[in-house]
């Protein structure tokens, strides 16, 4: 069975037929969302080319965007076509450029900054809930800090499902979560840290449901980008200068000098940070902790907001909030040192004629 759909991406030849959902929908919705999101991207097909899904495959979101940048290509699983752009009316697999699969290949994904072979599975009821799974961890950044990459995947997998099964969308999640993130930063305020904790715990997780509900349902939205990444990029500052003040409740307050050099420490350290990450991606066109591996490793544990949340609930744990502030401006000012060196590093590299590619790069074309 063959149908054609005409999406704004321009058309779609949709193989076989599938009853199975994946997250609370048809495949072949799930493929026309992918088309569409890829059309206001600024994706287009090639004069004379169509879109071809497999419905009875669930495949990765990084394998359309690979095949919209290369006209004539055809990703396989043996000879089995999976998702391609070829000329209209067809047959697929005499596509140009056909790339099986099931050899075992990784393909590296910028937008994820990872390293894997992509999904590619049959979707039936049987597979169904592990296809999931593998949608929702293939959403996940392969470069991230240690909380999100080993603590909470699990625990946000089960709250995506949830939201998914209740047609909730990534917007009512992050209002959900930004709505937590305000009350957190009062609860430091008042010195309430546990509760605040608590707050800012859920906030953090929900920080990435939304996102991990956003591509696997394929509803993403230029507004709901601006308050996920806004949010994440401006409230961190705050929880820590109103940790600081929260200090008078217990006793601990630091005095004016401390406490100018603390907030100097953190805030200043903080925006440097993010320039030079910025510097970084503007100069070298990726990402300054895909660089080497070193970098990606240094990632786990740099001075952003959830290992900073570590170090202050250690302090909590041993009754000295103040000891944790201080330990942080301390961390956030050896992250900027690592940073900055690394920046001057790539820099040095460009004057001397070498290149600047990400070892994932290197590790790809390798295989």
């Amino acid at each position: 069975m063959t149908q054609i759909l005409a999406t704004t991406l321009g058309p779609v030849r949709l193989l076989g037929d599938n009853p199975t959902p994946i997250w609370g929908m048809a495949n072949a919705e799930r493929n026309r969302r992918m088309a569409e999101s890829a059309a206001k991207n600024g994706s287009h097909l090639a004069a004379g080319h169509e879109l071809v899904f497999n419905l009875l495959y669930a495949f990765d979101p990084l394998l359309l965007r690979l095949v919209l940048e290369t006209p004539g290509t055809l990703f396989a699983w043996g000879r089995t076509p999976i998702v391609g752009q070829v000329p209209q009316g067809s047959d697929p697999l005499a596509a140009p450029h056909v790339i099986d699969l099931s050899d075992g290949r990784r393909l590296y994904n910028r937008q994820l900054r990872k390293l894997e072979q992509p999904m590619v599975r049959e979707l039936t009821p049987a597979t169904r809930r592990e296809i999931e799974r593998r949608s929702y961890f293939g959403a996940y950044k392969g470069v991230t800090d240690l909380l999100t990459k080993y603590l909470w995947p699990e625990l946000a997998l089960i709250l995506t499902r949830i939201a998914a099964q209740l047609k909730m969308t990534p917007n009512m999640v992050s209002v959900i979560g930004v709505t937590l993130c305000l009350v957190a930063t009062f609860l430091f305020a008042e010195g309430m840290y546990w509760t605040g904790f608590l707050c800012g715990f859920i906030f953090m997780v929900l920080d990435t449901v939304d996102g991990k509900l956003a591509r696997c349902t394929i509803t993403s939205s230029k507004w709901g980008n601006v308050i996920d990444h806004g949010v994440d990029l401006v409230h961190p500052p705050f929880w820590w200068y109103f940790w600081g003040t929260g200090l008078a409740y217990w006793g601990l307050s630091l005095s004016t000098r401390a406490f100018a050099l603390v907030m100097a420490a953190v805030i200043a350290g903080y925006v440097l940070q993010r320039l030079i990450e910025g510097m970084f991606l503007k100069d070298f066109k990726m990402d300054i902790h895909v660089w080497r591996p070193f970098d990606s490793q240094f990632r786990l544990v740099t001075a952003r907001r959830n290992p900073n949340m570590v170090i202050l609930f250690v302090s909590l744990l041993f009754g000295r909030p103040d000891i944790g502030l201080i330990a942080l401006a301390w961390w956030t000012v050896l992250s900027l040192v690592v940073h900055a060196v690394r920046l001057a590093q790539a820099y040095a590299v460009k004057r001397s004629g070498r290149p600047i590619v990400s070892w994932m790069d290197e590790a790809e074309a390798a295989a």
